[in-house]
């Protein structure tokens, strides 16, 4: 017996000693840009001139929300708020694309950086685990709704779409309505790679031994790396693990607008499986957008324009 327990605790350590080998050995990214630290964005964040909100959590955390102001406000207009979501790698400054067409429709527009992206605070690349994750993105809404929004929309842009449903499973009755671009539950064939063995260990090994630790590398052949060190191109294991996305449905009995888009270029999700989960959408208050000449992240702004369009014909022509 004495044997059989020197034998297993040998064994633990083995296994323990080759983890922690595995969790802290060097990385060899094929991105260059290595984004900042929490510390940078803390100073960065307290220097941001443009319009903006720092939005405390239930847990102490400091989330930033970038705010577009429009030129002028119309009665039918200034009770609601556009909330947008953004994509892996990304945080708000880049959804200006989005929010100068809003904002010039008359929108007030706002962008959440995500914890531990572009100028919110937290590790990067991280979240504690899916519930904190869901409950900053409910109680962003809920904030906006305190600033005397009536009405939020929340827009979600690829891992955005996810956020969006979180958001709406969270807190139903305080989302106005729905824009879900660049998301559907399966990929283009292809388009991942089987990741080496040895990168799969570590990355097992640094979630068990290192869980805050960015040891996975957002990275697709022929993807467009900016040199902007407010992208985030590294995460850890428990922030890319903690969605199952393809089990994610809107609540069944949710009744607000709904527009689902999708680029006609997209390199990521072809028309058709878009239009899939666009089926699965509740409801009869949906409609399904092609934006043409419009790639997984580069849209023209004439997208964006009949977005606003369809905000003015959901929200404000409507008797």
């Amino acid at each position: 017996m004495k044997r059989f327990l020197y034998a297993v605790l040998f064994l633990v350590f083995v296994v323990c000693l080759a983890g922690l080998s595995l969790a802290y050995w060097p990385n060899k990214w094929r991105i260059d840009n290595k984004g900042i630290t929490p510390e940078q964005a803390t100073s960065l964040r307290q220097n941001y001139e443009g319009p903006h909100h720092l939005m405390k959590t239930s847990d102490g955390e400091t989330l930033f929300l970038r705010r577009w102001n429009p030129d002028s406000l119309t009665p039918a207009r200034k009770d609601i708020a556009v909330l947008i979501f953004h994509g892996f790698t990304a945080y708000s400054g880049p959804y200006s694309m989005a929010a100068i067409p809003f904002s010039k429709g008359g929108y007030t527009t706002f962008g959440l950086d995500y914890r531990g992206h572009g100028l919110s605070g937290g590790n990067r690349g991280d979240s504690p685990n899916k519930e904190r994750w869901i409950a900053d993105l409910a109680e962003a809404i809920v904030y906006l709704k305190k600033l005397g929004f009536a009405k939020v929309v929340v827009m979600g842009h690829s891992l955005g779409v996810a956020a969006t449903i979180c958001a709406a499973n969270a807190i139903p009755n305080e989302v106005a309505g729905l824009v879900l671009l660049s998301g559907a539950y399966e990929s283009r064939p292809g388009l991942n790679k089987p990741m080496n063995p040895f990168v799969k260990a570590k990355i097992i090994a640094s979630a068990v031994f290192r869980p805050s630790f960015q040891s996975v590398e957002y990275y697709r052949e022929g993807m467009t790396v900016t040199p902007d060190t407010l992208f985030t191109f590294h995460y850890t294991p428990r922030f890319v693990t903690m969605l199952d996305v393809k089990q994610l449905r809107l609540p069944a009995k949710l009744n607000v607008p709904v527009l689902v888009g999708v680029g006609d270029k997209d390199e990521l999700f072809a028309i058709d499986k878009v239009k899939e989960f666009y089926n699965l959408v509740p409801g009869n208050k949906k409609e399904f957008y092609v934006m043409k000449n419009a790639t997984h992240a580069k849209i023209p702004v004439e997208s964006w324009e009949g977005i606003a369009k369809w905000l003015d014909k959901t929200y404000v022509l409507q008797p």
